[in-house]
C-alpha cells in the first residue's frame, strides 16, 4: 500500500476560481499523463477534475517531497505563470499509502465533498478512473482500489443517513434560484450542455419552467438537451447573434476563460435594461467580473454556495461517525486482498520459472544421460517430470494463501 499516493487540491485550500486552472479538458488528458508517465515513470496513474477538486491518484515509489511535486506539476504543462504555480505548491495537500487510502474512501463517500452526502462525487470519480482505465493509464492494482472504492460508497449510502435528502451544487443552486424572485413564464438562456447545466435545466423543468433555448460548443449535445427541455438550440458560435433576450441565464462550460464579457452581455439584453439572474456554475467562472460589476445582475456562483454547503455538514455531522466507522471496516477488509493479490500476481510467474529449470534440466544438464536412454525410459522420465512440475506449481501457491488467511486472522483478532 506505500506506493499509493495521490496529490490533491481541493475547495478546502485552493479558492475555486482558482481550481479552475488545473482543470484538464479530454481533450488534453491522455497527451498529458503520457508525458507525465514518461518523465517522472510512473506505472498507473488517474485523474480526477470537479468543481471543487483537481486530484492525481497514482501508484509508485515516488516520494512525495516538494521537489517532486514541482516537477510533477510542471510536467502537466499547466497553462499558468510560474509564480502563480509556485502558490499552488502551498496549497496541495499529499497523501501516501494508507493516508492515501482512506482519502479516498472519505472522498468517494461524500465526507470531502464541498456538500457532504452528495452522491455524484462516485459516479465523477468511476468516470475519472474508467476514462484512464480505457486509455491505459491504469492497471491490476487501481482496479482493485477502484472496486474498494465503490464497495465501500456504496455501503455509506445505503447504511447510513449521510445522503438524505441530498443537496448538491445544482440543488444549492436551485434553492437560491428560486429565493430570486422571477417574471412569470422566465426566458432561461442555457450556456452549455454538460452535465451540471443538464441538472439545473431539468430541476427547472420539473418546477414547471418551460422557456429554454440551449447552446453548446458541439451541437449535437444543445440538441439532445433541447429535445429534454422542448427547447431551441444552437452551437455556441451562435450566442452573440441571439437576439431574443433573457431573464435568466445558466452558464457552465469547459472554457478556461470568461466567454461573456461585457459586449457579449450587452448584445444578448438586446436593449433590456432590468436586472438579470445569472447562475454561473463553471470553474473559472464563466462570466466577466466587469459584466457582474457594471450591471444589475442577481448573481448566484459555486463559490456563493459554500455557507449553504457548511450549513450542510453541520446537519450531517452526527453521520460523519457512521460512515468513518464503514470506511475503517473497508481498510481492514482491503489490506489481507491486496497482499493475497500481490501474491496471485507474483505466482503467475512460477510455473515459467519450473518450465525454465526443466528445460535447463534436460537439454543441457542432463542432456548427455537422457540421449543415452530408451524410447520407453525417457517416456517415463518425462511422465514423472510432468507430474511433479504441476504438484511444484500447486504447492507454493496453496502454501502463500494459507500463510496469508492466517496473518489476517491474526490481525483480525
Amino acid at each position: 500500500m506505500e506506493n499509493l499516493k495521490v496529490i490533491a487540491f481541493t475547495h478546502k485550500h485552493v479558492e475555486l476560481k482558482d481550481l479552475g486552472n488545473l482543470v484538464i479538458c479530454n481533450e488534453e488528458l491522455n497527451h498529458r499523463l503520457i508525458n507525465l508517465k514518461n518523465n517522472l515513470d510512473i506505472p498507473e496513474i488517474f485523474y480526477i477534475g470537479t468543481c471543487n477538486r483537481v486530484e492525481f491518484v497514482f501508484y509508485g515509489a515516488h516520494e512525495l517531497t516538494d521537489e517532486f511535486i514541482s516537477q510533477f506539476m510542471h510536467s502537466m504543462n499547466f497553462c499558468v505563470p510560474s509564480e502563480r504555480l509556485q502558490c499552488y505548491l502551498g496549497q496541495v495537500n499529499k497523501y501516501a499509502g494508507m493516508d492515501a487510502l482512506n482519502h479516498l474512501l472519505r472522498m468517494s463517500c461524500s465526507i470531502e465533498s464541498l456538500v457532504v452526502g452528495e452522491k455524484e462525487i462516485l459516479a465523477q470519480v468511476r468516470r475519472a478512473y474508467e476514462r484512464c482505465r480505457d486509455a491505459g493509464f491504469t492497471g491490476d492494482f487501481m482496479r482493485m482500489v477502484m472496486d474498494r472504492l465503490v464497495k465501500t460508497a456504496k455501503e455509506v449510502y445505503t447504511h447510513t443517513n449521510i445522503s438524505r435528502n441530498p443537496i448538491s451544487v445544482v440543488s444549492l443552486a436551485y434553492r437560491k434560484l428560486r429565493e430570486v424572485k422571477l417574471v412569470e413564464n422566465p426566458r432561461i438562456l442555457v450556456i452549455g450542455a454538460g452535465e451540471t447545466n443538464q441538472n439545473l435545466a431539468k430541476y427547472l423543468k420539473k418546477h414547471k419552467y418551460k422557456n429554454f433555448v440551449v447552446f453548446n460548443r458541439t451541437v449535437e449535445k444543445a440538441y439532445a438537451l433541447a429535445s429534454e427541455l422542448q427547447a431551441t438550440a444552437y452551437p455556441l458560435s451562435e450566442l452573440a447573434n441571439y437576439k431574443k433576450g433573457f431573464d435568466v441565464m445558466i452558464t457552465c462550460t469547459g472554457s478556461s476563460e470568461p466567454i461573456v464579457d461585457q459586449a457579449l452581455y450587452t448584445s444578448l439584453c438586446n436593449g433590456e435594461v432590468d436586472k438579470k439572474v445569472v447562475v454561473d456554475l463553471a470553474i473559472p467562472n464563466d462570466i466577466d467580473a466587469e459584466v457582474i460589476a457594471q450591471n444589475p445582475i442577481h448573481y448566484i456562483e459555486v463559490s456563493s454556495l459554500q455557507a449553504i454547503a457548511q450549513k450542510n455538514i453541520k446537519e450531517r455531522y452526527d453521520e460523519l461517525h457512521h460512515a468513518e466507522k464503514i470506511i475503517h471496516q473497508n481498510i481492514e477488509e482491503f489490506l489481507p486482498m491486496i497482499k493475497q493479490r500481490r501474491v496471485e500476481v507474483a505466482m503467475r510467474q512460477v510455473p515459467d520459472k519450473i518450465k525454465e529449470i526443466r528445460a535447463t534440466a534436460m537439454n543441457e544438464v542432463f542432456a548427455r544421460e537422457l540421449n543415452g536412454l530408451d524410447p520407453q525410459a525417457l517416456e517415463v522420465l518425462e511422465k514423472v517430470i510432468n507430474y511433479m512440475e504441476k504438484k511444484y506449481i500447486k504447492v507454493p501457491m496453496v502454501m502463500a494463501k494459507e500463510i496469508l488467511v492466517q496473518s489476517s486472522d491474526v490481525v483480525q483478532n
